[in-house]
């Protein structure tokens, strides 16, 4: 199986009518990512120890810290894969507001991000990009039914691009924040384009989650829960569609209704 190295075992006792039962279950690995830029540690990040280089790239450009892919100039992962070293050009300004923010996130994994609400100017989002309703629901449908490490053990969080060309790429995280950072990091990888793209996500859209969405010029974010009245707010600003409540064949339209053709 190709996620079990991303598994462990544990024994429980499992109660079903105040009878106990020895059990071996099975939990997620949780490791901490050491990123290294231009020789310096710039932060540490709990998460799986999977698509690591996504994740740093998918993390640094969701903070500014990098503009582009075509501004890397090396990328190695440790071979225990617990440390990314990127060698890139950078915008110093952002990577000091990093250090000097570190707002805590509201996603879980407890990430940090130095995109504050007005810290940074970032164009209204005008893309002319338009899904209909049943794609949406299609997608929903599949995005949970395909999640091995949440259906072996209920203890991760997902994220999917929807692309253009009805493509996905998906990752998986412990936390919200990570799983969108490793999916986008996929794209730009790629040399995918996600301003004409879909971005689907489990958990609440509260406005970091909103904000990542706005920092690659994704038009569409979609969850099955809610969103925060501040998620509402930055994507009403940006110019991003945002949908929640996405189950079956029924979904709220926040913001920007009209990328939804009915």
């Amino acid at each position: 199986m190709e996620n079990a190295k991303y598994l462990k075992t544990v024994i429980i006792d499992k109660l079903i009518e105040n009878e106990a039962t020895e059990f071996e279950d099975v939990t997620i690995d949780e490791s901490r990512l050491n990123l290294y830029l231009n020789g310096e540690k710039t932060i540490s990040m709990m998460c799986i120890p999977k698509d690591q280089d996504a994740h740093a790239i998918g993390f640094l450009m969701s903070e500014n810290v990098i503009s582009s892919v075509d501004d890397i100039e090396e990328l190695s992962v440790s071979e225990d894969g617990l440390r990314v070293d990127v060698k890139a050009k950078i915008n110093d300004g952002s990577l000091e507001n990093l250090y000097k923010e570190k707002t805590l996130v509201s996603g879980c994994g407890g990430g940090v991000t130095g995109n504050i609400e007005g810290s940074l100017e970032i164009p209204f989002n005008q893309t002319a990009f338009t899904i209909k309703p049943e794609t949406i629901s299609k997608e929903v449908k599949i995005f949970y039914k395909e999640s091995e490490l949440y259906y072996l053990t209920g203890c991760v969080h997902k994220a999917m691009i929807y692309l253009l060309d009805g493509s996905t790429i998906t990752a998986e995280d412990i936390g919200r924040h990570n799983a969108i950072d490793k999916v986008v990091g996929k794209c730009k990888l790629k040399g995918l384009d996600t301003s004409k793209s879909v971005l689907f996500v489990s958990g609440r859209l509260s406005s970091e989650m909103v904000t990542k969405a706005v920092m690659h010029k994704i038009p569409i974010i979609v969850s099955r829960t809610a969103p925060t009245y501040l998620g509402v707010q930055v994507a009403h600003k940006h110019g991003v569609t945002m949908i929640g409540f996405a189950r079956g064949k029924k979904m709220n339209l926040y913001t920007h209704q009209g990328r939804i053709d009915v």
